[in-house]
């Protein structure tokens, strides 16, 4: 595979380069199994509509085909669950989950690390970060008929957050 070098300018980020070392969707460590893609969960509605909508342009655009986005503000009507499972920024900052290359957090590391980036210290952390939202996972599972959506909607559109498919649950 010839590496890739992406180059990144939008409102969070400018003069960042990153290297694509595998093969968009390949490659991924053994303990890190996402049920969703990236192109999936923008589809299903993930982070209100407004996560990454000025940065398109690093990604594939049929991931932004039928995204269901909102470039103005947060809508939490466009997540699958209708509901609101964010945190702001500023609390990530605050506890210290944000990764200097990747200023918006979580997905925009697994956006990256999908398309082939690989950063191995930060990927381990972010993987073991993936696989505690097993909790949530869990919780849902104990206390809700399987595939009741109107039962704890933001505990599981938190959970498709992470790239679990919480519709399943």
């Amino acid at each position: 595979m010839q590496h890739t070098i992406v180059e990144v300018s939008d409102i969070m980020q400018s003069g960042y380069r990153y290297t694509l070392v595998e093969p968009m969707g390949k490659n991924f460590d053994p303990a890190f199994a996402p049920e969703l893609t990236p192109k999936e969960m923008l589809r299903l509605g993930v982070f209100g509509g407004k996560y990454m909508t000025d940065c398109a342009y690093e990604f594939p655009a049929d991931w932004y085909a039928k995204a269901k986005l909102c470039p103005e503000r947060h809508d939490p009507k466009l997540n699958y669950f209708g509901v609101n499972a964010s945190q702001p920024l500023s609390v990530w900052r605050a506890k210290g989950w944000i990764h200097l290359d990747d200023p918006r957090g979580w997905f925009q590391w697994y956006c990256r690390y999908y398309m082939g980036r690989r950063m191995p210290d930060e990927d381990k952390k972010q993987i073991r970060r993936w696989k505690a939202i097993g909790r949530h996972i869990a919780q849902v599972r104990k206390n809700c008929p399987k595939g009741d959506a109107t039962c704890r909607p933001r505990q599981r559109q938190a959970i498709l957050h992470w790239a679990y498919d919480a519709r399943e649950l």
